[in-house]
């Protein structure tokens, strides 16, 4: 009964603080203008005169008076510099509440740690988010427009029909226990081997983020639970080789992208895409985040892991000693699981009815990247689904008995496809109050040059936690942290620029990833905890200290290059 009235005595609190804010706070708007590379501008952009982009200060005092916002909120405009020549310049403009636009964000990820309930807190925070906004009318307003997005799309076909399609005939076949056995018989010869096949998936699959983890826990889950390792054990080397593996291999979108937001005029080696490129490659080696995750994760598959905290060795413990995978009383986001021993009556599960659409599945989803450059992901578990169903059907299974296996695969990965689904409506949510925009404009142009490493780090932390989208941090931090480095290096007349901006720009890249991997609220967090059975706020809270080791390392690394050879 005490819980309950806490509860509801902290939501009338947090609901009535957000429409306050909405009613009295007036966004603040911020317009930067970056100059840009011309042949980085897409053919079919338009680029209009500086004093018709809408975006000027005369236009934004005609906002305030008639109650209006800009139609646009990033233009591209020509102008001249200094020397008369014609550039291209990307104006964009943002709102911010100030400090209560980290509001819904910080409501959502305090409730996930207090009420270990993922679901309530991403829903809170989403209507927190929309009570700041105004949007009243919650379902139409905010619910639609987020959910009607290919991201969305994506989340239902993939994760929810084709995933969990796959799962559930795996579970009514028994093929994947099967596999798990035959696996065990002929490779595995205990728990650190069983750890060292899911490392070393992570590792393969380079493509990173949520295709990683899609496809290193459901291939190693059978292989893991068969070992008793524990789920939070699983979870950690599946999320902690995603992103970061494909940072460190970074043969995949990243690249390209990335390198479209770190354009600095005057910049020799930051001039066109090419040299931009280059410079992302040439700056890898100082991805020290990204290099001690990986290596933590590495340790703990061979059982010498250090600073993982009591959390997660409770949990090894329990595992090992109890076979209990969960702790006690948890709610893993899978409820049925692969493993599960439902098998249709008079089907033989053999190993090979789980490896051919597994190797199909991995085959075609890596494949196509080195083809043309982007996995077919979808594609991928389309064809494992219907070769899996059509092995079954071959050897004997009845079309009712495969249904209901699929039925029942769906329905084990509901709760975490919604979960998904509002994690992307509040990332959505906190980027439109402009979280991101007001933690950048925290940072102060008197700033230390040894001091913005550590700086731009914690903001891409902050962002990215609060977020749940490491890309988002990258569109946000990138344009404004290069040119900042670049004219701290020259009004400090540093020795090394090249190094000190390869610095900046890896404490943005590494601290856009371990915020976006630690957060309750972000896809990968979410996958990984799904594909691998754990329970969200169990895997969330045994990371989150060996990967701060990793993050503290690494800065430690980023301070003392900055201070020895800059």
């Amino acid at each position: 009964m005490r819980q309950r009235i806490v509860f509801f005595s902290l939501l009338g609190v947090i609901l009535g603080i957000s429409a306050i804010v909405g009613l009295s706070v007036s966004p603040t708007w911020v317009v930067k203008q970056y100059t840009v590379d011309s042949k980085s501008v897409e053919e079919t952009a338009k680029v209009v005169p500086a004093a018709d982009s809408g975006l000027t200060p005369a236009d934004f005092e005609k906002y305030r008076q008639e109650g209006t916002e800009p139609k646009e909120t990033k233009v591209f405009i020509r102008e001249e510099n200094a020397d008369g020549e014609s550039i291209i310049a990307q104006v964009t403009a943002s709102k911010h509440y100030g400090i209560w636009s980290l509001f819904p964000a910080v409501v959502a990820i305090t409730s996930c740690w207090v009420f270990r309930e993922p679901l309530t807190s991403l829903l809170l925070g989403t209507v927190s988010g929309a009570l700041i906004l105004q949007s009243y009318n919650f379902t139409p307003d905010v619910l639609i427009p987020s959910l009607a997005t290919t991201k969305a799309a994506t989340i239902l076909v993939l994760y929810l029909w084709l995933l969990g399609g796959l799962l559930g005939i795996w579970a009514r076949t028994g093929t994947a226990q099967a596999f798990a056995e035959w696996t065990t018989k002929h490779f595995v010869r205990g728990p650190r081997s069983a750890k060292l096949v899911a490392w070393f998936l992570g590792v393969l699959f380079f493509q990173g983020g949520t295709i990683s983890t899609v496809l290193v826990g459901t291939a190693v889950r059978p292989i893991s639970d068969q070992e008793r390792i524990s789920h939070e054990e699983l979870a950690y080397i599946v999320d902690s080789t995603a992103s970061p593996i494909a940072v460190l291999i970074a043969y995949n979108a990243w690249p390209t992208y990335i390198q479209s937001l770190i354009y600095v005029p005057g910049i020799a080696y930051l001039a066109n895409e090419s040299e931009r490129l280059k410079f992302f490659y040439s700056s890898l080696p100082l991805s020290f985040y990204a290099i001690f995750a990986v290596l933590g994760t590495f340790l703990l598959s061979i059982d010498m892991a250090p600073f993982l905290g009591k959390r997660f060795r409770e949990a090894i413990h329990r595992s090992r000693t109890t076979g209990q995978l969960d702790r006690p009383g948890s709610e893993p986001l899978a409820f049925v699981e692969p493993e599960s021993h439902k098998v249709a009556p008079h089907y033989q599960p053999h190993a090979f009815d789980f490896l051919l659409p597994l190797l199909l599945l991995t085959g075609i989803a890596v494949g196509s990247f080195f083809i043309d450059g982007k996995p077919q992901v979808e594609l991928a578990f389309t064809v494992a689904l219907v070769v899996a169903g059509a092995i079954a059907m071959i050897r004997g299974m009845s079309l009712h008995d495969l249904m209901a296996g699929v039925g029942t695969g769906m329905q084990s990965v509901v709760f975490a496809s919604v979960i998904l689904l509002l994690a992307i409506t509040l990332g959505s949510m906190t980027q439109v109050i402009g979280g991101g925009t007001y933690l950048v404009e925290q940072i102060g142009s008197s700033i230390p040059y040894w001091g913005l490493p550590a700086i731009l780090f914690a903001i891409s932390i902050g962002i990215s936690f609060s977020t749940g989208t490491s890309f988002g941090t990258f569109a946000v931090t990138f344009p404004l942290a290069m040119p900042l480095a670049a004219s701290l290096a020259q009004s400090q007349d540093l020795a090394n620029e090249p190094l000190y901006l390869a610095i900046c720009f890896a404490c943005v890249l590494n601290g856009s990833v371990f915020g976006d991997q630690c957060s309750p609220i972000s896809d990968t967090t979410v996958l990984s905890a799904m594909t691998s059975g754990a329970d969200l706020m169990d895997h969330v809270l045994t990371q989150i200290v060996p990967a701060s080791v990793a993050a503290i390392l690494a800065l430690v690394c980023w301070t003392a290059a900055t201070l020895m050879f800059c």
